[in-house]
């Protein structure tokens, strides 16, 4: 088997883990570069006191925040564009840092510099004919907003996101087709600080504001869409959101009727997205915990009338849940913790490989929406050994192997219409959950470690020439 001729390969990454240059360009602080990193702290690092946060955003000692540096893409872009290229990338995922254009988010006019830093990478890009596949908001929006409005609580930040993502697309639409408009956009619920810039110590009722701020980017992501389609019409605008698959633990009808429910409330947040509408499940959820969103009737009309053209999604693992859940039994799934399933391996953070669960995952979505699916992050992170220039990261050729096998089978077999995959984390960068190099996805290495330590010089893994390999015969050696 082999992809389609027209399937878009290649690497993604975000520009709050990976492009650094902080405060350079005219750029101010975003909300992830806030988290320092702790060698002590075990699992993700996702929230923040407001007082350390105030205390963060005062802190010119950016060599303490992983994130602020990033891996230099700021300034060694043509070099790492150059890589790609080498290994034959037909896209690259990538997101804007929302403060590199609008530094408070609240300027009438964008900063120029950093318009300029974006078309020059989407220039080198084009040189190399490798598509740019956008995401306009990927955790980092400006600190400032956190601050002021507490983020995606306040309504006030609909009318900033369009002006945002429409100074985007006047900007790039010559040279961007492909846009995202949130990364993992149910990170609101589950992360708020880090997936909406709310800090839970400012809500009243923390549910109530959580799921505010969701509708809130629900109708911004809608009317974003609504100004690309009516002003560029050649943009494809789609959303992502996190797949959290879930398998029953046995079938006993409790274990499956939990399974549905959270499945179904799992799908709710790309259902906005790409029906327009909120689905029963969530409507009855807030019903019963006494949510009651404010939205208007304009609100609604926009999210009816301007759904996304595509659906992408990040899969990594998946999980297991029960009516009668063991805590003494537990595994983590980026976002989320389920139950361990024993009959698959777990990585070094506990995360369970099952690549057969990306053709599930795919089957099940585009079963349910009938529109292009694109796997937009699927990696695994590694403690890597370097030597002589280079690590033989045999583990990870073998997860990315295991895991396009069932992309092409779904395609081929299944007959799903999947037009891409990006490999997450295509180069070394900070982690995100943990702001750690030590937990490496890369094809390519770079000299820096958990303390920013190093030449930040890069060197093609393994996995590299095995990668371009694969692109190279469109999948068909996966030797």
């Amino acid at each position: 088997m082999r992809f389609p001729d027209t399937f878009l390969i290649g690497g993604s990454v975000a520009a709050n883990q990976y492009e650094g240059g902080c405060r350079e360009g005219g750029r101010h602080l975003s909300t992830w570069d806030v988290f320092k990193f702790d060698p002590n702290v075990k699992g993700g690092q996702f929230t923040i006191s407001y007082d350390d946060m105030l205390k963060a955003s005062f802190d010119t000692n950016d060599d303490l925040y992983p994130k602020r540096r990033g891996t230099d893409f700021y300034h060694r872009y043509k070099e790492d564009i150059a890589l790609f290229a080498k290994m034959g990338f037909k896209v690259f995922r990538m997101s804007i840092s929302w403060p590199r254009i609008f530094p408070t988010g609240e300027e009438d006019i964008p900063n120029q510099d950093g318009l300029n830093f974006y078309r020059s990478i989407f220039e080198e890009l084009h040189k190399y004919n490798i598509e740019p596949l956008v995401t306009i908001s990927h955790f980092d929006m400006p600190l400032d907003l956190s601050i002021k409005y507490n983020g995606w609580e306040n309504h006030k930040l609909i009318d900033l996101y369009i002006k945002y993502a429409s100074c985007l697309f006047d900007n790039f639409h010559d040279l961007v087709k492909y846009w995202i408009t949130f990364n993992e956009i149910d990170a609101t619920i589950h992360i708020p600080f880090v997936g909406a810039g709310i800090n839970p110590e400012k809500c009243e009722n923390l549910k109530q504001s959580l799921w505010q701020g969701l509708h809130h980017q629900f109708v911004a992501g809608a009317r974003a869409i609504k100004y690309a389609h009516e002003t560029y019409p050649d943009l494809k605008i789609g959303c992502m959101s996190t797949k959290n698959l879930k398998y029953a633990k046995t079938c006993k009808p409790e274990d499956n009727i939990q399974t549905i429910m959270e499945t179904m409330e799992d799908a709710s947040y790309t259902d906005v997205q790409a029906f327009g509408e909120y689905p029963y499940v969530l409507i009855n959820k807030w019903k019963k915990e006494g949510i009651h969103i404010k939205m208007n009737e304009d609100e609604m009309i926009d999210l009816k009338q301007n759904v996304v053209d595509f659906i992408s999604f990040s899969y990594y693992a998946s999980l297991v849940t029960s009516a009668d859940k063991d805590p003494n039994a537990l595994a983590s799934a980026n976002l989320l913790v389920g139950e361990k399933n024993p009959y698959l391996k777990q990585t070094e953070w506990g995360w369970q490989i099952d690549p057969v669960g990306l053709r599930y995952s795919l089957n099940q979505l585009y079963d349910r929406y009938k529109r292009p699916l694109f796997v937009a992050e699927n990696g695994l992170g590694y403690n890597d050994i370097f030597e002589n220039n280079t690590v033989h990261d045999t583990y990870r050729i073998e997860f990315i192997r295991e895991h396009l096998k069932q992309v092409m089978i779904a395609i081929n077999e299944d007959g799903v219409d999947c037009f891409g995959y990006t490999y997450w984390g295509c180069i070394d960068c900070v982690a995100g959950s943990t702001s750690q190099m030590k937990k490496r996805y890369g094809f390519i290495y770079v000299d820096q470690d958990d303390f920013g330590n190093g030449t930040k010089n890069r060197f093609p893994k393994d996995s590299f020439y095995w990668f371009k390999k694969v692109i190279a015969s469109n999948g068909n050696d996966l030797d």
